[in-house]
């Protein structure tokens, strides 16, 4: 089927989505880690986290039709889809694209700060919600909400900056039960926390929680675009 018969068939794939970049690497975090994985960064945020890495993503980005998008995907490989930012969810057109590419058989994960309500993204959507810690730069942002839009497959990380973020997300998942409502995952934020002093704390906590380490950047250049 073509890509005008395609979105005649479907006319949310005439929506349009502002969009950073589409490229395909290894995914480096979450439960899909190693897959080979089409990435989908939308542009703009509203967040400004000091440990942010793509912060070209702010404002840089054309618009494309969702036909284009999906069609773009397709030109690669892989089955898993990562739809990261920027925030995706402040742009409402992703939402039927993020549906129609686990309709059409992908993989789909969305990476989002958890900021914005997860209402409307399909349940076949896997949601990485990263929980913003008081030292990441976006304090008290989190969308309670989302707490109670989340399945088992989903995952929530934090990402830890400090002893004092360390301790915040260990109380916000005793207090939320998080641990028993999908994978929690505690990542250092990348060269300002040791893994190993990370890795000793989770031991110590005794928490059902994941160490992450962001694999992309032990594979790559930190600072290396389209991986």
């Amino acid at each position: 089927m073509t890509l005008e018969a395609k979105a005649r068939n479907f006319p949310t794939l005439n929506l349009m989505i502002k969009i950073n970049e589409i490229y395909q690497s290894i995914q480096g975090e979450s439960s899909y880690t190693g897959w080979p994985t089409v990435f989908v960064r939308t542009s703009g945020c509203h967040l400004r986290c000091h440990y942010c890495d793509s912060t070209y993503a702010y404002y840089d980005g054309q618009k494309m039709s969702a036909a284009e998008v999906i069609a773009a995907i397709g030109k690669h490989s892989a089955k898993h889809v990562c739809v990261t930012g920027g925030e995706p969810l402040l742009q409402t057109d992703v939402l039927p694209v993020m549906k129609e590419l686990c309709d059409q058989g992908y993989f789909v994960s969305l990476e989002t700060s958890g900021a914005v309500s997860c209402a409307g993204v399909d349940p076949q959507v896997k949601k990485i919600i990263d929980i913003k810690t008081p030292e990441s730069g976006a304090p008290n942002t989190f969308v309670n909400e989302n707490l109670s839009l989340v399945t088992s497959h989903d995952e929530f990380k934090f990402v830890i900056c400090s002893e004092k973020d360390f301790l915040w997300a260990k109380s916000f998942v005793q207090q939320q039960q998080l641990a028993e409502k999908c994978l929690v995952y505690f990542s250092p934020s990348f060269k300002k926390v040791s893994e190993t002093w990370l890795a000793e704390q989770i031991l110590i906590s005794k928490l059902d929680i994941k160490l992450q380490l962001q694999i992309h950047k032990y594979i790559w250049p930190e600072t290396q675009r389209g991986v």
